[in-house]
Order: C-alpha cells, then sequence, then structure tokens
C-alpha cells in the first residue's frame, strides 16, 4: 500500500514553521489540528501550517511537501497506533480505543490519496476557510520539468572515510 512521507528541500521548513517536520516521517494532512481555531486565530506562523503543512507523525511538526512511499501493514498499525496516541495526549479523546476510529479516518484518507500515484510523487496542501468557515484542503502534485525523469535522485550521499 502507499502513503506519504515527509521531504525537504532546503531548511525552508525550520524557518516557516513553528515546529518543523524532520524528512522521511509519515505524514498525513493533519488539518484536524485547526478544527477549533477561527479563522481570525490563524496568524503568524499558525497561518503557515493552517495554509500548507502536512502533519510529520513523529516529530508532530509540519513540513510543506509530502511523497508518496511503499507502506507495510506494520508501518500502517504503527502510525495508526501513534497517531491515536496523539489524539488522547493532545486532544483529550478518553482512551486509545476511541480515538482509533479518527485515526484510522486520517490513514485512510491518506491511504486514498495515495493510491493511483508513482512512487515519489511530490504533493502540496492548501488549506482556507471557506464562507461558512469549514476548512477546505486542495492537494496538488507537483510535477516534474518536462522530459525530467519523475523526481529522480540524481546523486547519494557517501560518508567519508577521514
Amino acid at each position: 500500500m502507499k502513503f506519504l512521507k515527509t521531504i525537504r528541500f532546503d531548511d525552508s521548513d525550520a524557518h516557516v514553521f513553528a515546529r518543523s517536520a524532520e524528512n522521511d516521517e509519515w505524514a498525513v494532512s493533519g488539518a484536524f489540528e485547526f478544527a477549533n481555531l477561527l479563522q481570525a486565530d490563524v496568524a503568524g506562523k499558525v497561518k503557515q501550517a493552517f495554509a500548507n503543512g502536512f502533519l510529520g507523525l513523529e516529530s508532530l511538526g509540519r513540513s510543506t511537501f509530502a511523497h508518496v512511499v511503499e507502506m507495510t501493514s506494520e508501518d500502517e498499525a504503527h502510525i495508526t497506533r501513534a497517531l491515536a496516541q496523539h489524539f488522547v495526549d493532545d486532544y483529550h479523546a478518553p482512551s486509545i480505543e476511541a480515538a482509533l476510529p479518527a485515526a484510522l479516518d486520517e490513514i485512510a484518507f491518506v491511504q486514498d490519496l495515495c493510491a493511483e500515484k508513482p512512487i515519489n510523487c511530490v504533493f502540496t496542501v492548501r488549506r482556507e476557510f471557506d464562507d461558512e468557515g469549514a476548512i477546505r484542503e486542495e492537494f496538488r502534485e507537483i510535477s516534474p520539468p518536462s522530459g525530467t525523469p519523475r523526481h529522480a535522485r540524481i546523486w547519494e550521499i557517501v560518508e567519508d572515510d577521514a
């Protein structure tokens, strides 16, 4: 199955988000984090996270970009439980069992988003409030320049022997 992981092309996320995700973290939309905010509350670094940040599940930081990767069933079980624990710890869900349905919904949403996309497909997200104050999300696929392989790795970092 496919899922999203954060990807960092540079260190800009460390400057625009209050907490930035590390490279290569499992990622979800994370729009739930803003569910209780009013449009007037969304300013500064919160606004940047709201407007276009994926939520990294290890650091609970934000990333501008996420890419499609393969996921094992063990990975899925691990992140589902971690997300449910986040709902207990930070959103006061009464128990892991009570939080699991919401975590499963978040995981299923990302899996559906990635299902038909090729590995290494890069996404951005754009969020805004609609006229009624509801959060609307739009996911965009970043396409490589014409004639360029899809997000191909062009070099490899090798440890120095010195």
